[in-house]
């Protein structure tokens, strides 16, 4: 399912990191009573957001740049949300003593 036909909270369910205005966040929770929060260090300066769950819910898809985009209280805000493949050495182990 593309992001375009999804919701942006069904996306951040499914996200490892996110994009904030050119700024990678790997610090986030999203919460239904609290809404989104994210938190960057941008060099030395620590930038953190809130947005709340009716935010969320009226923020808008741009097909053409890939991004959410956010309004809250500060202004206008473009959200990315990617999703990351993780390795389970578990599974690498068992192959091995499977091979011996």
């Amino acid at each position: 399912m593309s992001e375009s036909t999804q919701t942006l909270h069904a996306a951040l369910e499914t996200s490892d990191m996110l994009e904030i205005d050119g700024l990678h966040a790997f610090e986030f929770s999203m919460d239904e009573e609290k809404g989104l929060f994210i938190h960057v260090m941008d060099g030395r300066a620590q930038k953190r957001w809130n947005f709340t769950a009716a935010q969320i819910d009226a923020a808008v898809f741009n097909d053409g740049l890939q991004s959410w985009t956010l309004s809250s209280d500060s202004g206008e805000h473009r959200l990315v949300c990617f999703s990351a493949f993780s390795a389970n050495n578990d599974d690498d182990e068992s192959e091995v003593a499977d091979e011996a």
